[in-house]
């Protein structure tokens, strides 16, 4: 029990920090800024941040989410993602303490990454979704459950079901059902979870996806066949549980 909560602070620690790299990552990669370069400043007043202003969660708690200078309210998105990338590691490192637990955690964070660009932009990167399958390969190839013979079916199996689901739609339709990084990104997350995790995730994802319409109904808002979702929101939503499931059941 002591190691696995020593592993769940590291990785959730750790966590806070990547969750602000993958919040600016989010808000500056849409708009064509580099990621690397550049200091981060308030939209409101333009001034630099400094140390005090960059640490993960604390400076948003005490600064009650505005600039220090001008008092402008600063984006939630920030705080958000990091306080997810923190709960993604806590989570991996206790339910299963050591590498694996890592590798989970990147997994989740990969994941996070990708939800929050589809869920703002519509955009799953082909980048983002490559580095999150090479991930999985690596993972699989040093020993980390499922065996790398299941993610490599998972991996195609996941493409080619959703790929082939996305032509017969636009076949009967005459228009696109799914976005083109859909199938990539299911058939990444393949490559992390093998073959018989997929239907799974993907009953998980539509689960999720009719729990948002209903709720959206039950606040008054009308819902449509050919509304715009972020469905690689939704694997991915689906995705990580499903992961701890499975590594945590092998245990």
């Amino acid at each position: 029990m002591a190691e696995a909560v020593a592993w769940s602070l590291l990785l959730g620690l750790l966590g806070a920090v990547i969750g602000s790299f993958v919040a600016t990552l989010v808000i500056r990669w849409p708009q064509g800024r580099s990621v690397l370069r550049g200091r981060s400043h308030c939209d409101g007043c333009a001034r630099v941040l400094g140390p005090r202003d960059l640490v993960p969660l604390l400076s948003a708690a005490l600064s009650r989410g505005r600039c220090r200078r001008c008092g402008a309210a600063i984006g939630p998105l920030h705080w958000r993602i990091e306080a997810l990338a923190l709960m993604i590691g806590l989570v991996a490192g206790l339910v299963v303490p050591g590498p694996a637990g890592l590798a989970g955690a990147v997994f989740g964070w990969l994941l996070l990454a990708l939800a929050a660009l589809d869920v703002t932009e519509f955009w799953l990167p082909d980048a983002l979704t490559l580095a999150l399958a090479l991930a999985g390969l690596v993972s699989g190839a040093i020993g980390v459950d499922p065996p790398l013979a299941d993610r490599l079916i998972g991996g195609a199996a996941g493409f080619a079901a959703l790929w082939a689901i996305a032509f017969g739609y636009r076949l009967v339709r005459g228009r696109a059902g799914l976005g083109g990084g859909d199938p990539k990104l299911f058939g990444a997350i393949g490559l992390w979870l093998g073959w018989r995790m997929l239907p799974v995730v993907l009953f998980l994802a539509a689960l999720t996806g009719l729990a948002l319409v209903l709720v959206g109904m039950v606040r008054g808002r009308s819902a449509r066949l050919d509304d715009r979702a972020p469905f690689g929101t939704l694997l991915a939503v689906a995705a990580y549980p499903a992961w701890l499931f499975l590594l945590g059941s092998m245990l």
